[in-house]
């Protein structure tokens, strides 16, 4: 039976307390003084702690270091009837597991007491990736060993002392900047400058300007000259960045750059010549663009010296697990967390099951995130972002999906018999529980139509994807065999 200890100098709540958890089989042990809480965690060893932060004689707060030295893996939620928002802002800085105020709302009391009980179980359990004991090195680096990215690593090797411009592809995210100053470094014009352009940043005069420069009196508010990139970086390398968001008039005169070498500044009749590398990158498919005229034929093949296409996140297999650790090392050296341990194999097994739509980026920031949320040595489920912990629940909707019944379809569709229900039942909320059973019939039944496939789905419906996620996870749809609705979900 798992146990709870209760820090409270006030009966009323050691006797509500105890007769809720007792109700889920934690057994709880009652103290009033730090003293004797202190005492019977060395002898009761209890996963959870309920510490008042105003006893006598003494803080919670100062209880709270006693109890990290002594055992610093043990959750701590802090109770109090202080009405003080700093105090809750220093509970949860000094790593509480969470924090309540009086009176205690029990369900939420109960729920935290369970999330710490697993939490504390997961602790015991050694980590599956730990954290490493060296500093990171200085700037961003690449990380990863799977068949795709050794490509990649090929690929700038080859292109690298070569004189020729370079195209990176890939989804938003997965480190086309990266990938161009490697390419830079491994020049011989490393010794000259880089520079990068976010064309998609910049409205189309903007992005004239900022490359060509402009003389003074071009435009209005132009009250001096000003050096574009391509001549600032005269002999190193651009790194152009979103080039398929470039205008059509920026496109040519880009091209006219590459032809020959040559430029005007905006405004200006002068004739500036320069010797720039362009690393290009895109998202955008540019070949449907050339077809429907948005970007230039010329200009494509001027580009694409060579191609290199970085793969998502989810198709880079164990390389997940290498970047989880590379991140997590650099963000415990920046913000001085040295006592975190490393990632639990649960909270490791639901980072390899994600999406990753936002790629190597976002996985950074969930990393980040995490360790923001982290009231341990060790990150667990919990303290995960909502969306990594959501996706698991469906991760496997996508996987050997057949067809429902016509029965269980066609048993959500009795609309009379629906409502007939909900009012013998004298429902108040009648408009929105129709609307909500219908949605749950029309999902189940474009599921079914595209054999569970939610992209195809999202199309068909016209909303996406992470909606479609979103239902099936608020709906208790089970795609396991068939698609179907869960009969307890409602």
């Amino acid at each position: 039976m798992s146990k709870a200890l209760v820090v409270d100098d006030d009966r009323t709540v050691q006797e509500m307390v105890r007769r809720s958890l007792e109700k889920m089989s934690i057994d709880v042990i009652s103290v009033d003084t730090a003293e004797k809480g202190v005492s019977e965690i060395e002898e009761q060893s209890p996963e959870v702690i309920l510490l008042d932060i105003m006893l006598p004689g003494i803080s919670g707060l100062d209880v709270f270091h006693q109890i990290q030295e002594a055992d610093r893996r043990l959750p701590v939620i802090f109770i109090t009837s202080s009405n003080d928002s700093d105090m809750a802002i220093k509970a949860m800085q000094l790593g509480a597991f969470d924090y309540l105020a009086k009176p205690l709302n029990l369900p939420k009391l109960n729920e935290l007491v369970q999330k710490a009980i697993e939490t504390r179980r997961l602790m015991n359990i050694p980590v599956a990736l730990p954290v490493g004991d060296t500093k990171p090195k200085s700037g961003d680096q690449f990380v990863g060993r799977s068949p795709q990215m050794l490509e990649v690593f090929k690929s700038i090797g080859r292109v690298a002392a070569e004189n020729v411009n370079v195209l990176i592809r890939g989804e938003s995210g997965t480190g086309k900047e990266l990938v161009a100053r490697a390419i830079y470094q491994h020049s011989p014009r490393s010794d000259d400058c880089f520079m990068a352009v976010n064309c998609a940043a910049l409205t189309e005069t903007l992005l004239e300007s900022e490359l060509f420069g402009y003389e003074k009196g071009a435009f209005t508010g132009a009250d001096k000259q000003r050096i574009g990139k391509f001549e600032q970086c005269n002999g190193g390398t651009i790194f152009l960045d979103e080039v398929g968001d470039m205008s059509q008039l920026t496109q040519g005169k880009v091209l006219r750059l590459l032809q020959e070498q040559k430029f005007e500044r905006v405004g200006g009749n002068k004739t500036i010549e320069t010797d720039v590398r362009i690393v290009a990158a895109t998202n955008r498919n540019l070949e449907e663009m050339v077809k429907d005229g948005s970007f230039r034929e010329d200009l494509f093949y001027r580009l694409n010296g060579m191609t290199i296409s970085l793969p998502p996140l989810r198709e880079r297999g164990n390389d997940i697990a290498l970047l989880v650790e590379h991140y997590l090392n650099e963000a415990c050296h920046e913000m001085g967390r040295s006592e975190l341990e490393g990632v639990s194999s649960e909270a490791l097994d639901l980072l390899n099951k994600y999406d990753w739509p936002g790629n190597v980026r976002e996985l950074q920031s969930v990393i980040r995130q995490s360790l923001l949320n982290s009231t341990s040595p060790i990150i667990v489920p919990s303290f995960l972002p909502d969306e990594i912990s959501s996706h698991s629940q469906i991760a496997s909707a996508e996987s050997d999906v057949g067809r429902a019944s016509a029965n269980d379809v066609l048993s959500l569709s009795d609309l009379r018999q629906f409502v007939n229900q909900r009012l013998s039942e004298q429902s108040t909320d009648l408009y929105s529980e129709t609307l909500e059973m219908m949605e749950r019939y029309l999902l189940t039944r474009i599921l079914n139509e595209t054999g569970g496939n939610q992209t195809r789905a999202a199309e068909i419906l016209g909303i996406t994807r992470g909606k479609i996620r979103d239902r099936i996870a608020q709906f208790g749809i089970s795609m396991d065999k068939t698609v179907s609705i869960d009969d307890d979900v409602s």
